[in-house]
């Protein structure tokens, strides 16, 4: 790779990864929080509904924070089945009240087994793990393990099982992995190494990735993720995902 392309990759990577990019992207949600399960539960709902517009994902998530009283970790313990009615009339494009209802009683099944997530999405992964393929398809599974779950929503948690990239839940690993003293990432899980993550692959990201020859799959899907994931190595292989902010950075601001 040119060292073009690694110079602009790092200087975009200093722009993006500051406490600024923080307001206006979904990251913000789980920032309002220090406890770590909170962190935990508002980070994976943020990357969950983040399709569409930053402002609306946003929004739409504190909605979901405010019907939980605020403190969604001591919500999800200590609920009583009648609080449950709050949520009927929440919505965000194709994630809808069965959807809601069903994450808020994994959640509750998980962290009566489990202090963190983090023992969630580990099952599977060993230090010789080259990326969380594993990792991410048992979690998957563990997701929909409770008996009558809705079918609807298996379509809110991807796999790589299914070839998809996974770039909601990838980002959410970055979210909870990635070390930096950056204040944007949070860090906070150590089981999984930031060499093991793969890169979310949006829109934005893919679209520029292609530009800059870091991406030759015609499709975005797994494989696509992986192979971008393998090419940003060659540029920082403890941390190739720190990228993401430089590619998505360079998305927004129209790059090419």
């Amino acid at each position: 790779m040119s060292d073009y392309i690694l110079n602009l990759l790092n200087e975009k990577y200093e722009q993006f990864n500051q406490p600024g990019f923080i307001p206006d992207d979904p990251i913000s949600i789980p920032h309002q929080f220090t406890l770590k399960q909170d962190i935990e539960i508002t980070g994976f709902i943020a990357a969950t509904l983040a399709w569409g517009q930053r402002k609306t994902i946003i929004n739409k998530c504190n909605e979901l924070v405010k019907l939980m009283d605020g403190a969604p970790y001591d919500f999800i313990k200590n609920h009583q089945d009648t609080d449950l009615k709050r949520f009927l009339s929440f919505k965000h494009r194709t994630f809808n009240p069965t959807d809601t209802l069903y994450f808020i009683e994994v959640f509750k099944d998980f962290y009566a087994r489990h202090e963190s997530l983090e023992e969630v999405f580990t099952q599977g992964l060993t230090p010789e793990s080259t990326d969380t393929k594993l990792a991410l398809e048992n979690f998957q599974k563990a997701f929909f393990s409770l008996e009558d779950y809705p079918t609807r929503t298996r379509k809110h948690i991807a796999t790589p099982a299914k070839n998809s990239s996974c770039k909601r839940i990838n980002m959410f690993l970055r979210w909870m992995v990635r070390k930096d003293d950056k204040g944007v990432d949070f860090g906070i899980w150590n089981k999984i190494s930031p060499a093991q993550l793969v890169c979310p692959c949006d829109v934005h990201v893919e679209r520029v990735s292609r530009k800059l020859g870091l991406i030759t799959r015609p499709k975005a899907d797994w494989q696509t993720a992986i192979e971008l994931t393998k090419n940003l190595k060659q540029f920082d292989p403890a941390d190739p995902v720190k990228y993401d902010f430089a590619l998505f950075g360079l998305g927004v601001e129209g790059y090419m």
